[in-house]
């Protein structure tokens, strides 16, 4: 599988669990189209602020049977990916800052992959307080991950900077959330959005 020019955008944040379902959905279909998607770390809170907009726990709360078919979809999703579903984070929401410019730095020392796959895993399977910098650093270490030297640069001025720059970029490009996708200039939102995301690139 190769990271082409026209691969298709995966604009994340770790405090979404759908996020994390789109997370595991993803390699089976990178399988089947043979192209890598490009993962982009964004900062979901720095997106809801420039577009107002709240989470599905804020903006889902009072009204009648909407969640309970969000869920139903969810497993909907579970069984068409063949993915398992997260584990509800009890700390949740947790602020993600640290562990986004974390996912920045990892880009930078080439542990990008190796810590998406922790961070997800420490949010939604063996979910943790990941906002907490002491249990977050022993639950990346735990995964194998030089934490502490993660966590000193993504205090660096240039790591700020790029996730700002990405979350600022998203929004001019139209997004209001995550997950979110782009294929070229074309924005898909939400996880069940794959399918389409899918048949795009795949020129179905």
């Amino acid at each position: 599988m190769i990271l082409t020019r026209t691969a298709p955008q995966f604009l994340f944040d770790f405090g979404s669990p759908n996020a994390y379902l789109s997370h595991l959905a993803i390699p089976a279909i990178e399988q089947r189209i043979g192209v890598k998607f490009e993962y982009v770390p964004i900062l979901l809170g720095g997106i809801f602020k420039s577009t107002n907009n709240k989470s599905p726990a804020e903006t889902l709360a009072g009204i009648k049977n909407k969640r309970e078919f969000q869920q139903i979809e969810t497993e909907r999703f579970i069984k068409r990916f063949h993915v398992q579903p997260y584990v509800w984070n009890p700390h949740f929401p947790v602020n993600t800052l640290n562990l986004m410019r974390a996912a920045i730095a990892a880009q930078l020392e080439g542990v990008f992959e190796k810590y998406i796959e922790a961070a997800f895993h420490h949010m939604w399977r063996e979910p943790k307080k990941m906002d907490d910098p002491e249990i977050a650093a022993k639950a990346l270490a735990s995964s194998g991950l030089d934490a502490q030297k993660l966590f000193t640069r993504a205090g660096e001025p240039e790591v700020k900077a790029k996730l700002i720059k990405n979350t600022e970029e998203a929004v001019a490009r139209g997004a209001f959330g995550s997950p979110t996708f782009f294929v070229g200039n074309e924005m898909f939102f939400g996880k069940e959005q794959l399918r389409e995301v899918e048949e795009m690139v795949s020129g179905k």
